[in-house]
């Protein structure tokens, strides 16, 4: 490249006769966004055909709308956003058949001078492909054009521009297959909003030395279409930005539940740290009893900031609500959030205690969350127990709390209203 840049305009075309290939194989690596992608893809190709103006236009609503744009001119004949009918275009004429997709001057082309632009820009030379989307659809097409005619123009430069469009059509696919994903998470997740189409359930919490229960966990059920599992919901929605309404309505449904249970039992309620930076927790804990209340977040979440997140949930732990860290041990996973948080409760991950009982490796990695425990006045709370024998190894290892099917399925209100 004897050192000139790829958006060096003044480079030779004999120069730029590599620039093509070299960013068809740097996009490959699948970095930048969509609009850098295809942007330097305009540029690429208008600086490797020696054309002054490079764009993709998308055909909707009768109109041709420029959505990329790419020039050498300081005058800009089009800008992003724009748009004209689409029958007035070269775009659509070349889409269907009345102009050739390559034109060397378009002075001489019968069909090109009744379109005004032709003389009113003016176009001299003109390489347009139609943007093929893999339903079979035409988006709109990727162009180039100059001002002055280019007899240099010909097949070869047709095929490559043919290579560049195939790459756009993939790219803009890729988006719009994306959003359409994104309008149809936000309609499923808005729906089960607006329905209320969840429930909760509560699963016992029990002190292993009388079985008596201490505390409720409260689970979300959805309801609604496609029945998936609520962690699946919840990630939909901080995904399509819901995340704080829907844990917030599923907390405050949660509460409602105290004025029923004994007031000598806690509810511990799943929260994402991001509702607990952004306040939503303690708006939503505003009127509640918090000394009942037990927050829970998940050792897979990342908190990006432990300084702001203790400052946060601070006013809170002062008037009695405790955090718990659930998940711990999962997959054997870092233990950062209970060594930055102090939780007031550790929370072993059903995969930690699952065949406890024979395999060393999970009773060595317990007992040593226990002695934390023990060291740093916190408490332990086995989750997933499901046999006799997992049980009576948590107990052997001095952990005192559990929750599991061995101990108490996750029941509605009524139910454990019905407990008491």
């Amino acid at each position: 490249m004897d050192g000139q840049s790829i958006g060096d305009s003044t480079a030779t075309p004999s120069k730029l006769s590599l620039i093509p290939y070299l960013f068809l194989s740097a996009s490959s690596l699948g970095t930048g966004s969509i609009d850098e992608v295809v942007i330097d893809a305009l540029c690429a190709i208008r600086l490797h055909l020696d054309m002054e103006v490079a764009f993709v236009s998308e055909f909707s609503d009768g109109r041709r709308r420029f959505r990329y744009v790419d020039s050498s001119l300081e005058n800009l004949p089009i800008a992003v956003g724009d748009s004209d009918p689409l029958e007035e275009s070269y775009c659509q004429r070349v889409v269907d058949g009345r102009l050739p997709q390559l034109i060397q001057d378009a002075t001489k082309i019968p069909a090109a001078l009744e379109i005004a632009a032709t003389t009113a820009l003016p176009v001299g030379a003109h390489l347009s492909i139609p943007l093929r989307l893999s339903n079979g659809q035409i988006y709109g097409t990727f162009c180039c054009f100059s001002t002055r005619p280019n007899p240099s123009l010909g097949d070869r430069d047709l095929t490559l521009m043919q290579l560049f469009a195939d790459f756009t059509a993939r790219q803009i696919g890729r988006e719009l297959e994306a959003m359409q994903v994104h309008q149809e998470m936000t309609q499923r997740v808005t729906s089960a909003l607006e329905s209320q189409a969840f429930t909760l359930v509560y699963q016992p919490i029990v002190r292993l030395a009388d079985r008596k229960i201490i505390g409720f966990e409260a689970l979300t059920r959805f309801r609604a279409r496609p029945i998936r599992s609520p962690d699946v919901w919840f990630s939909e929605a901080a995904e399509v930005g819901y995340s704080e309404q829907l844990e917030m309505a599923a907390i405050a449904r949660a509460l409602e539940s105290l004025a029923a249970i004994p007031k000598d039992i806690y509810l511990s309620l799943n929260v994402s740290p991001d509702n607990i930076l952004n306040g939503a927790v303690e708006r939503v804990l505003q009127h509640a009893p918090l000394h009942r209340i037990v927050l829970e977040v998940t050792e897979h979440d990342p908190i990006p900031d432990y300084s702001s997140f203790g400052e946060r949930l601070a006013p809170l732990r002062d008037r009695g609500v405790r955090l718990a860290i659930d998940d711990a041990g999962a997959g054997y996973a870092n233990f950062l959030h209970i060594l930055q948080l102090s939780p007031d409760i550790i929370k072993l991950d059903i995969s930690l205690i699952r065949n406890i009982d024979t395999d060393l490796t999970r009773r060595a990695l317990t007992a040593a969350l226990v002695g934390f425990a023990q060291q740093t006045s916190s408490y332990i709370v086995a989750e997933g127990v499901e046999t006799p024998a997992e049980l009576t190894a948590l107990q052997q290892l001095q952990v005192n709390t559990a929750q599991g099917y061995l101990l108490g399925y996750p029941i509605s209100l009524g139910e454990t209203v019905a407990l008491f």
